[in-house]
């Protein structure tokens, strides 16, 4: 056996189920694989199966996997998805498909400057905090329709879209309802503002709750110990 056939068999099996959840949906959902439990041989593994898309919460990791790959010769896009400090934003900028976690006006005006020094619009999703959980970063649900008009004006931020995590539980159907609420904000916000692509991102789902977000709207799930499980 292929010593990583289980990262194969876990992909086919994360693809199939996006594909049960997705109703017949046109669009297709996109997969994030995240690979901040993975280790750099299952990293190389995964892009030479296809995936283009990964996932580090880290900085510094997001840049060093982002040579590692490029090096190996795969062009995989890197997204930056965890809590962003404001002096992370101009090492990551150069190398990072899109920034998933915009909460605040500081990071916002950041990452404007530096994009601007770059002359690049940077793809970015503002974080819904859905759950209003205190330790968790993000806007509130009530207070994102005028972040959301605040930040839009940057001209080198391109507003791609929203994103949530929801509040940390077995139960997927425990996660349904901020979901829904976020999928609410996703339509609003767009149909009020609009956002500055063709394809508005709508990230929700992660291992255990992918499925029920797809269901909901999502158009990116972010998975990554689905990934990597093996005997």
């Amino acid at each position: 056996m292929e010593p990583y056939a289980y990262l194969s068999e876990n992909l086919a099996a994360v693809k199939d189920t996006i594909a049960r959840h997705s109703g017949g949906r046109r669009d297709p959902v996109t997969l994030v694989a995240v690979t901040k439990s993975a280790s750099d041989e299952e990293l190389l593994a995964l892009a030479a199966l296809g995936v283009h898309d990964m996932a580090e919460n880290r900085p510094q990791e997001v840049l060093r996997r982002k040579r590692l790959l490029d090096d190996a010769g795969y062009a995989v896009r890197m997204h930056e998805i965890g809590h962003l400090q404001t002096n992370k934003v101009k090492s990551i900028l150069p190398v990072t498909a899109m920034i998933h976690s915009l909460s605040s006006l500081p990071l916002a005006e950041e990452i404007e400057r530096r994009a601007a020094a770059l002359g690049i619009a940077m793809p970015v999703l503002v974080e819904i905090n859905s759950a209003k959980e205190e330790n968790k970063s993000g806007i509130y649900p009530e207070d994102a329709l005028r972040f959301y008009d605040a930040v839009r004006g940057f001209s080198h931020l391109k507003m791609c879209g929203i994103m949530t995590m929801g509040p940390v539980t077995e139960d997927p159907e425990a996660i349904r309802p901020y979901f829904r609420l976020t999928k609410k904000i996703f339509d609003t916000i767009g149909e009020q503002y609009g956002y500055e692509t063709d394809s508005p991102v709508l990230s929700m789902g992660m291992s255990d709750s992918y499925g029920v977000a797809v269901e909901e709207g999502s158009t990116l799930v972010r998975v990554g110990r689905r990934l990597f499980v093996h005997a």
